[in-house]
């Protein structure tokens, strides 16, 4: 549907003794790709979460195929795999120097209303992303159509 890549150099703090990245970090490297494959879209983290929305991960899965080594530059492809509805679900694909896969995984993430800390439905979810027609940047306009209609058909 949609994908976004991320360029992130292993430092030393990212790897265990043997030089190669520590699994935990993994989770990390998800994190950075995904607030930038939304930050792409004209959607901030910083944005949904000033207006009540918090994305909390509600599932996480990873494969391990190659180790991430210290000081090569990754490449992180973030993709959203679905139009959203009252969760997002984002696949990433995590590629060395050579352009091998050295790691892929997947992570949903649910829609929360941070003051009563309630997922948010469908049809508010939706009223709510209309709201970001009206913010500058194709990006933004297109995750609030996205929203908007999946939350009208699901």
């Amino acid at each position: 549907m949609y994908s976004h890549a991320v360029k992130y150099r292993v430092c030393y703090a990212d790897t265990d003794q043997m030089g190669y990245v520590y699994y935990g970090n993994y989770a990390r490297l998800y994190e950075i790709a995904r607030v930038e494959t939304l930050r792409s879209l004209g959607v901030s983290y910083k944005s949904l979460e000033d207006n009540g929305i918090g994305l909390p991960v509600f599932e996480h899965y990873t494969k391990f195929h190659a180790p991430g080594l210290y000081d090569d530059e990754l490449t992180i492809i973030c993709q959203v795999d679905m139009l959203p509805s009252a969760k997002i679900v984002f696949s990433y694909r995590i590629k060395n120097e050579a352009g091998e896969l050295i790691n892929e995984g997947k992570t949903t993430l649910v829609f929360m209303n941070l003051a009563n800390k309630l997922t948010i439905s469908r049809i508010v979810l939706a009223g709510f992303f209309i709201l970001f027609l009206f913010i500058k940047g194709p990006g933004a306009k297109f995750m609030a159509m996205a929203i908007f209609l999946a939350a009208c058909v699901t």
